[in-house]
């Protein structure tokens, strides 16, 4: 089926492209998902949503549309009744110029009871992936609930490649490497929470590269109520910059919390955190060690991020 009507309306250009209903947006997506049309339509929608941006109503229908062809994890949860929740760390950036510590922030949330779950591409050409980080950690990567559960069990984070996660997604983000630009399977991937409505606390980390997307991911969550920390991700990581404390914005049912927010660090940096001197993942994977068996200082703005997330688990929990 041509997904060229859907094309018409939003290939208008900004100003001129009219956004497309939940319903539209759903249908369109489970198209390219499915395999349903051309390798030109997908790069006419790829271009098209570029250009116009996505609305919070389309995010909805891409994200419904994704996550109903991902395999399913939530079963994982009632396996292992003993966490204190989910946290769900999207990680599809990767290592540019600074060591990228997700798989830190993830192991210090586990050790604090939460079953946390990473995802995002094996590889990167450009960057140095989790994935990457977590084979030289030598830590669980997972294929189904099965697995997942076992390494919560465990007391480890667990990570599940994308490819493994949902084939059609990572079709999807392959096409940056054809057309050049990234697509809206970029946002949608940062938004996927397998585990949001399985009945227990549950938080994702929505993080954005560039400010203008924090309006369009508010609208998302508030939009389908989600339990969510929204940030400036550390070069696209959802973890938080070593170096100074973002913004932390926690949403619980859609709405913004103000006594779980935290305001960004303010002011001049007077001191450095001991970070590894490189990105390489063997480097990263030994400072992370390191860190965790105390011999490394934990970054304030880590600790800070754990905290938070931990603190809005609880406050789910709590009722």
């Amino acid at each position: 089926m041509s997904i060229a009507a859907y094309i018409k309306e939003i290939g208008r250009g900004k100003d001129g492209a009219r956004p497309l209903t939940f319903e539209q947006a759903q249908d369109l997506l489970s198209q390219v998902l499915d395999g349903q049309v051309t390798d030109l339509e997908v790069g006419a929608f790829c271009l098209a949503m570029r250009i116009k941006g996505e609305t919070p109503e389309e995010l909805d229908g891409f994200v419904q549309a994704t996550l109903a062809r991902c395999v399913p994890l939530a079963p994982a949860v009632a396996q292992v009744p003993a966490l204190i929740g989910t946290v769900v760390l999207p990680s599809y950036n990767g290592a540019r110029k600074l060591p990228n510590l997700t798989a830190l922030l993830a192991a210090l949330l586990a050790r604090r009871g939460v079953g946390v779950l990473v995802h995002g591409p094996a590889s990167d050409p450009t960057r140095v992936t989790t994935a990457q980080v977590w084979q030289a950690l030598g830590w669980p990567v997972v294929q189904d609930a099965a697995t997942l559960a076992a390494a919560w069990q465990a007391g480890q984070a667990a990570f599940i490649a994308t490819d493994t996660l949902c084939p059609a997604l990572a079709r999807l983000l392959a096409v940056r490497w054809t057309i050049g630009l990234r697509n809206p399977g970029h946002t949608v991937a940062k938004l996927l929470d397998p585990f949001a409505g399985a009945g227990q606390p549950a938080m994702r980390v929505v993080n954005h590269t560039h400010p203008e997307y924090a309006h369009s991911l508010t609208g998302f969550l508030t939009r389908v109520q989600a339990h969510a920390l929204l940030m400036r991700g550390t070069e696209g990581e959802p973890v938080a910059d070593a170096r100074r404390q973002p913004r932390f914005e926690v949403f619980l049912n859609g709405q913004r919390d103000e006594a779980l927010s935290r305001l960004p660090q303010e002011g001049v940096l007077t001191a450095l955190p001991e970070l590894p001197e490189g990105r390489a993942a063997d480097l990263t994977a030994d400072h992370v060690r390191a860190v965790l068996a105390g011999t490394s200082v934990l970054p304030d703005a880590i600790a800070a991020q754990v905290d938070c997330l931990v603190a809005a688990l609880g406050r789910q929990r709590k009722g």
